[in-house]
């Protein structure tokens, strides 16, 4: 595959830290020139910001404007959004003033639903190393200026490794809700590709729930960040919590409020952009 590159004007709604460091992908890293690279799909590429511009430059399976359009969802109008959710209150406005470059990534759905089991009760840098574990093992190389990169495996792919080989690579207590998940997905028990085309989120949630390792957090979580592009969920994290708590709750112990009173006032408030909402939300709180 020959290196290509696409580049586009900086609108504001675009920043590559905002959107590979508001936890909802675990396969970019920053280099030291401020770029960050990273491996979805068949694809490396690396983006940068600079003088006003964004410039996409990798190795890709097909026409690099294309994969970056669907990838990182720039057919949608993020500003339109911002306008939009900053009338709900000064706690949003000030959320979204600081994480303005938030996109939401369009991840492939297998490598998503495999990522958040792991990311349970874990660290981002420890996810980080799983996954790219799991990709060296399993996945394919792709070279790109010199380094090597690994894809994520397809379903077919991780169903040869075994538990016990799962566990060598880091997974802990993960290890076998990796394992059985992907072989019901294998097997055909839920099927992503029916998933993809239903437009009822809580259908959705109820298919996903059925895999090993994904409850109601891992479930939202996957109908955000995945093709699945559910933008009315809202992922419940400890920092959402926390957050939801200070801004409107108010409670003296945060760690008995209901997460459904939290999900009545994102769905009153963020109606069906709550997804939205809530990156702003947990990217304000963790990072400021």
């Amino acid at each position: 595959m020959k290196v290509q590159e696409y580049i586009i004007q900086d609108n504001g709604s675009f920043d590559p830290k905002h959107i590979f460091e508001c936890g909802q992908c675990f396969r970019w890293n920053k280099k030291e020139d401020g770029s960050y690279i990273g491996v979805f799909g068949n694809n490396v590429m690396s983006v940068k910001k600079e003088n006003g511009k964004i410039i996409f430059r990798g190795v890709c399976d097909s026409n690099i404007q294309n994969i970056c359009k669907k990838y990182f969802d720039l057919d949608r109008d993020y500003e339109e959004i911002k306008n939009k959710l900053s009338l709900v209150d000064n706690f949003l406005k000030e959320s979204i003033d600081y994480g303005s470059g938030i996109r939401i990534l369009n991840q492939e759905l297998f490598e998503c639903i495999i990522s958040f089991i792991i990311s349970a009760n874990n660290n981002i840098p420890r996810i980080k190393k799983i996954v790219e574990r799991i990709s060296k093992e399993y996945g394919n190389k792709i070279c790109f200026e010199g380094n090597d990169y690994y894809t994520f495996p397809t379903v077919e792919q991780l169903s040869k490794a075994t538990v016990q080989d799962l566990r060598q690579l880091g997974l802990g207590f993960r290890d076998v809700r990796v394992y059985n998940t992907t072989r019901m997905i294998l097997e055909n028990k839920v099927d992503l590709h029916k998933l993809e085309t239903l437009n009822n989120s809580d259908k959705i949630r109820e298919e996903l729930l059925k895999l090993d390792g994904v409850g109601d957090k891992v479930a939202d979580c996957i109908m955000l960040f995945s093709t699945l592009k559910r933008l009315d969920v809202f992922p419940i994290d400890v920092w959402v919590r926390r957050v939801m708590n200070e801004l409107y709750i108010k409670a003296e112990d945060e760690t008995k409020i209901n997460k459904k009173e939290i999900k009545k006032i994102a769905e009153d408030k963020y109606k069906d952009l709550a997804g939205l909402a809530q990156q702003y939300l947990f990217y304000w709180k963790r990072e400021a």
